[in-house]
């Protein structure tokens, strides 16, 4: 009988790298602590017309990516693909904006979409980011960014890099649509199929195309910028130099669009050098229509997320197992393993890491186990050290051995600096 095994775009995440996740997810919510954000957790699955009203029926995620199925009760279910719209309908669901003028929100969770596997990406893949509700003005897009930036240098990410744009108002939104879709009307036979489709429905997702024939002829598009109102412009200045004066260089990126239908002004994108070419680790900006068109009052918003797969593949690697014993108890013969377990349990209540052999070995090789799992200190205990109320306690590190009364044992060894 063959084995099953898993499916294809997932992973397990074994027990040498969960600590790595463990570390990373420590210092995302050490950062949010900071910031003044805190942790919402929303369902596995939604209804599908969520993600059709906030992400767009017509983009990729929505169009050929989700997980979705009809249930028994006959109801459109989606496993989540993203997590900006299942937060704004909890924000509306539970009436946040009513108990507090401001809401600042953030996630670690795993996600969903068919995608082609890759390097670093998965079709069950994980993101942290944030969601700040109810102000429209550009020290919290300022603060947002800051957040990012604070988390990736904070686990060490070398390389960082950020690129900044403003898509503008809805207004403008449409007067670029109309301006790229005049400019692109000569060159719609040299496009591929999806840029033209792209065309009809959504121009500005073009400018996200990865054909070179494709970038080369959109060098000389009109900038979404020639489309700001002035509020956009005034905004985006603010931004910039609220950047500016936290000493966090961007660069300005006119053709940086976000891929999803409910972003506004001011988009984000943090990339790392560490990645080679698929270098980005976050995206993010502001949807100040996203809450309104799920049913709510309309109330302004930004955020990011970031693929936690991504930066832990940047952050490199490490083969420590993250959770090394303090002590190994080497236990010899039946008559000891009572005291063993008594011992063990003594000092794990004292906050003390401790492994002992559950294979009944030799001494030699319990000692190699004691040394392969980096423990700082053996105590050997056998039938001989019964008798005498004597354990020999060894350190592994210089060698140095010497023999404690059993009595004494538990708080000799919380004597010792670890």
């Amino acid at each position: 009988m063959t084995s099953i095994r898993s499916i294809k775009g997932t992973q397990d995440i074994l027990p040498d790298q969960s600590h790595r996740w463990q570390a990373l997810e420590a210092a995302i919510r050490n950062t949010m602590g900071r910031y003044g954000y805190e942790e919402i957790r929303t369902p596995a699955f939604e209804r599908t017309e969520l993600f059709a009203r906030g992400v767009g029926e017509e983009t990729d995620i929505v169009s050929k990516e989700m997980y979705s199925w009809t249930d028994q009760g006959g109801e459109d279910l989606t496993l989540k693909p993203e997590l900006t719209a299942p937060v704004a309908r909890a924000y509306i669901q539970h009436n946040m904006g009513g108990q507090s003028p401001t809401n600042k929100l953030y996630y670690i969770d795993a996600l969903f979409r068919r995608e082609r596997p890759q390097k670093g990406r998965y079709r069950q893949f994980h993101q942290f980011g944030v969601e700040a509700f109810g102000s429209e003005h550009p020290e919290i897009d300022a603060e947002v960014i800051a957040l990012a930036m604070a988390v990736f240098n904070g686990v060490g990410l070398s390389g960082l890099s950020l690129k900044l744009n403003s898509i503008g108002s809805p207004q403008c939104r449409g007067d670029y649509r109309d301006a790229l879709r005049d400019f692109l009307t000569p060159h719609l036979n040299n496009l591929s199929e999806t840029s033209q489709n792209r065309f009809e429905k959504n121009p500005l997702r073009m400018l996200d195309t990865k054909a070179p024939h494709e970038i080369e002829i959109l060098k000389d598009a009109p900038n979404i910028s020639d489309c700001w109102t002035q509020d956009d412009k005034d905004h985006f200045d603010e931004v910039c130099s609220l950047l500016d004066a936290m000493g966090i260089s961007y660069d300005l990126a006119p053709n940086l669009v976000r891929g999803l239908d409910y972003y506004t002004r001011t988009t984000f994108e943090i990339t790392s050098t560490a990645l080679g070419a698929q270098d980005a680790i976050c995206g993010g900006g502001r949807y100040d229509g996203l809450v309104e068109t799920l049913g709510g009052k309309s109330t302004p918003g930004i955020g990011f997320a970031a693929g936690m797969e991504r930066i832990l593949l940047a952050m490199g690697d490490d083969t420590s197992t993250g959770h090394e014993p303090h002590i190994y108890i080497v236990g010899l013969g039946d008559t000891v393993r009572p005291t063993v377990l008594q011992l063990a349990e003594s000092l794990r209540q004292n906050g003390l890491a401790v492994a002992f052999d559950v294979l009944r070995r030799s001494m030699k090789a319990q000692m190699r186990e004691a040394n392969k799992a980096g423990a700082k200190y053996a105590i050997i205990m056998g039938d001989q050290e019964l008798e005498s109320g004597q354990a020999e306690v060894k350190d592994l590190s210089t060698g140095d051995q010497q023999k404690v009364a059993l009595d004494d044992l538990s708080s000799h060894m919380n004597s010792l600096s670890f």
